[in-house]
């Protein structure tokens, strides 16, 4: 295979694409990557999203895996035109029901002479290598090619059942990627494939290429791990374009590979791979899209953070780099974090409550069944919390505290391990200042003047030895929302009561 740069392609007026996982596991990052950007494409073009599923593999492929894969593009947005649960012209859109249509193009290609019926088994095709001084899996040598009718009788008496074949033919084979420009693939380099198993069982090789066909899909874009296949299907539609199954020889673009630690390539067993993982952190949709956007595609040289309207308005697939992107995990998190600080306060704790109700922070998973005191304590802390979280699953550690009627905290080994000899003696002065506050003045710019008199002007403290306890006592963390503002929303009673529990357990 060889590469050279030249023009891409011009895209088709009515560009079709299409996303079509096979069901085998948890959804991960890189297979949402090929179904954003063939969105992204479909939406910025006004063209068409077909989302079908490959499930002809009923050793691996799962009913709970097409149920997840459903499940996740919903929760991230990614809508689709024509497909499963929508419906279209070219259904059905799963390929286990799609079996007699398969059968029938195998035929065809069988009786036109595209493709013919291979009888080798893999032990025989490694020991024809190995006689002719090949690798041993050097591949399939073309022995079946031009077998008698007398020589495939034969094998039948054996009991022998044939595999399908696609001939391929002697030459150079060529075709400008969208992402990558030229590719060429040089005559020889890709041996005659099998279509159809010895049990009858279609694969991937006849299936994909026909339901693109069938589907008039024009624009294929797909993972850079299939691009060594891609000589294969261009041939394959070449047959099927002079059987009438297909109208047109489609665009293909190879999207470059998501690389995990170690600039390997991204397992779909890497955690970081796994896309419900990430959910159940707390990452939103709108940070997670942004960041898979990234692998491989950039809005603008100086810009990381938009929106998906933004991305549809400016996405084109031959802007996709074609060198591997990184996931960086840190990174993810920190857009997440700026996607975080633009929801509107409501619809962030309306996002934010399912992760508190999982924590036992909260008595319920929605925002209209919470109690008062709750709906009243998040409505007062949305300001701290919001603008301080980079995820949601972070939320429960910044007011758990404040949601408590506790009246003490066991302070987090951290938190702990900041109390400083003075700590005793620094809560003894709080609480005697804080105890003396009137219920009306218990307000954050008042709370802060008396703890700051006297603790800093009349104790003589630093500001860090200071309000270090009072902030173990009011959270017992050593990270939480903005003391005196917390001080304020749990009232006076609780206040005091934690300073005086912190105090006990010195």
């Amino acid at each position: 295979m060889t590469e050279a740069e030249n023009t891409k392609p011009e895209l088709p007026e009515n560009v079709r694409v299409r996303f079509c996982p096979s069901p085998t596991g948890i959804p991960h990052v890189g297979m949402v990557r090929t179904a954003l950007f063939n969105w992204a494409e479909a939406r910025h073009t006004k063209g068409t999203f077909v989302f079908r599923i490959e499930d002809t593999d009923a050793q691996r492929d799962s009913e709970e895996s097409y149920n997840q894969i459903i499940e996740a593009l919903n929760w991230l947005g990614i809508d689709w035109d024509e497909g499963i649960n929508v419906g279209g012209p070219d259904g059905p859109y799963r390929q286990s029901e799609r079996g007699d249509i398969y059968k029938d193009v195998a035929a065809k290609l069988l009786e036109a002479g595209y493709a013919y019926e291979s009888f080798s088994t893999p032990e025989e095709i490694e020991a024809r290598n190995v006689a002719a001084g090949r690798p041993k899996a050097f591949g399939y040598d073309g022995y079946d090619r031009n077998l008698t009718e007398e020589q495939k009788a034969a094998f039948r008496a054996e009991g022998r059942k044939p595999a399908l074949r696609i001939r391929m033919p002697d030459e150079d084979i060529a075709f400008d990627d969208l992402i990558r420009g030229r590719i060429e693939f040089k005559a020889g380099s890709v041996p005659d494939y099998v279509i159809v198993r010895p049990n009858g069982d279609p694969l991937y090789t006849l299936t994909n290429p026909v339901d693109d066909a069938m589907m008039n899909i024009n624009v294929v874009l797909r993972g850079e791990d299939l691009l060594s296949s891609t000589p294969r299907q261009i041939v394959l539609y070449r047959y099927l374009i002079e059987l009438g199954v297909a109208k047109e020889m489609p665009l293909f673009g190879h999207m470059p590979y998501v690389m995990g630690q170690g600039n390997k390539k991204l397992s779909k067993r890497d955690p970081e791979s796994n896309l419900f993982l990430h959910r159940d952190n707390g990452f939103i949709r709108e940070g997670l899209l942004n960041y898979l956007a990234l692998l491989g595609w950039s809005i603008a040289a100086d810009r990381d953070v938009f929106s998906m309207e933004e991305m549809i308005e400016k996405f084109d697939v031959r802007d996709v780099k074609a060198n591997p992107a990184r996931f960086d995990i840190d990174k993810a998190i920190s857009i997440n974090a700026e996607h975080i600080r633009m929801l509107e306060p409501q619809d962030f704790l309306n996002r934010a409550v399912p992760y508190l109700n999982r924590d036992g922070v909260v008595s319920a998973d929605s925002w209209d069944a919470l109690t008062d005191r709750e709906r009243e304590v998040l409505s007062a802390s949305v300001d701290l919390v919001q603008s301080r979280v980079r995820l949601l699953g972070e939320v429960a550690g910044m007011v758990g505290s404040l949601l408590s009627t506790e009246g003490y905290i066991e302070p987090d080994d951290d938190a702990k391990k900041q109390l400083k000899d003075s700590a005793p003696a620094v809560l003894d002065a709080a609480i005697a200042a804080l105890s003396a506050v009137d219920e009306a003045d218990w307000k954050t710019d008042f709370l802060h003047e008396t703890l700051n008199k006297a603790l800093i002007e009349d104790g003589g403290y630093k500001p860090r030895l200071a309000f270090g306890p009072v902030r173990v006592a009011m959270s017992g963390r050593r990270v939480s929302p903005p003391l005196f503002e917390s001080m304020e929303i749990v009232g006076k009673e609780i206040a005091v009561a934690r300073l005086q529990g912190l105090r006990e357990h010195l």
